[in-house]
């Protein structure tokens, strides 16, 4: 583990919490871990189980003794409704460590800490986009961010330390991180989690609709189906709430999703075979084109260096550029060379476009350099 990331507080001990607690504790077995739940028994079962030295209830002093004694890492993995008490709390007892969540969507979370804490650069937004089916502490795995990506949304005020130290820890954890703008978070994973969460929960209740009328219609939900609807076997509070936050975006793409819809519809009533397969075809070769792999054989990756002056927002700018190209950063090193000046050392995958990559930076007033990263070693490129 990172050397600046060893006392951890896990405020919120559900499914995301208390799994991100036992990769931690599986991984960095020397962690010290502070474990913090509404559930005085989910408090519990962590300590039995291993995952948090210690823990207690909200209320409780344990925590604010544990961020005193010394805190390099807070994760909230609580819904965003609860969260601002705990960014009041750690801005009331001088906690000046890193903060990063979970929560699935970003514009609210974002604006309360901005009004709590102030746009210090000390939060840094964080999204693992992975989950279970299961709830609570009881569907904990430590192996759920294995080949998961992890988001974060640095900005401007980012500090390079802040975001080299947590992207080290996540993918110490078997996570590929990759970052988006904050300002763009929300409408993504609308497209890519909360819709199909919807769609797979209509899909569910068009077969409970039929299911009198055909009792042998379950017998058939097999393969495909089973797929493709067991998200829909989420806790529906939780995915209330998620919905309820991010509701424009969530609605926009689904009014767009109606007019897909309406085309396969007018296509099918139409018997207009050319334009079924053209929109079946064009989703084919769209699904096909997405990476076989989450983690790139050695000889797919390459390696960008670019030197900066060791100035806040540096990381983050560079990092949301190669996001805004499609480039995934497989790893991250900052190499100081003097005080007031380094080296940014990024592995990325064959994934996005280099080439306007280098364009971007270039464009940004930054010196680039690009080389294929060696199957054998992973080396530095000198310049």
């Amino acid at each position: 583990m990172s050397e600046s990331i060893e006392r951890v507080a896990v405020i919120g001990l559900g499914l995301i919490g208390s799994s991100f607690a036992a990769a931690l504790r599986q991984t960095h077995p020397s962690a010290q871990i502070f474990g913090v739940d509404a559930s005085r028994d989910t408090v519990s079962v962590a300590c039995y189980k291993g995952w948090v030295n210690q823990g207690c209830l909200p209320e409780e002093e344990g925590l604010r003794q544990f961020i005193e004694e010394g805190c390099d890492l807070v994760l909230l993995a609580v819904p965003v409704d609860v969260v601002r008490p705990y960014f009041q709390n750690l801005k009331d007892w001088g906690y000046e460590g890193l903060i990063t969540d979970t929560a699935s969507t970003k514009a609210r979370i974002v604006s309360i800490a901005e009004d709590v804490l102030g746009k210090t650069g000390q939060f840094l937004p964080g999204h693992p986009m992975c989950g279970s089916e299961k709830n609570g502490i009881e569907g904990a795995n430590p192996a759920m961010f294995s080949g998961a990506y992890w988001i974060l949304c640095p900005d401007s005020l980012t500090l390079g330390e802040s975001y080299s130290r947590l992207h080290t820890l996540f993918t110490s954890l078997g996570s590929r991180v990759i970052n988006i703008p904050r300002e763009d978070h929300d409408n993504a994973v609308a497209i890519v989690s909360h819709v199909p969460h919807i769609m797979a929960s209509s899909q569910v209740t068009l077969a409970c609709n039929h299911v009198d009328e055909q009792r042998s219609l379950f017998r058939l939900a097999a393969g495909g189906f089973k797929d493709s609807t067991r998200i829909a076997a989420g806790s529906p509070k939780l995915w209330t709430g998620i919905v309820l936050d991010n509701a424009g975006a969530i609605a926009s793409n689904l009014h767009e999703m109606q007019d897909i819809i309406g085309s396969f519809l007018a296509a099918i009533e139409s018997q207009d075979r050319a334009a079924l397969t053209e929109l079946l075809s064009r989703a084919a070769e769209a699904r096909r084109a997405l990476p076989a792999s989450w983690v790139p054989s050695s000889e797919k990756l390459f390696e960008v260096r670019v030197p900066m002056q060791n100035r806040s927002g540096v990381v983050a700018e560079v990092t949301t550029i190669a996001s805004k190209v499609g480039c995934n950063i497989q790893s991250i090193d900052i190499d100081h060379v003097t005080e007031s000046t380094a080296f940014l050392s990024l592995v990325l995958t064959d994934e996005g476009d280099i080439g306007k990559l280098s364009t971007e930076l270039l464009s940004a007033g930054y010196t680039v350099s690009f080389a294929p990263l060696s199957p054998k070693e992973h080396v530095h490129v000198d310049f």
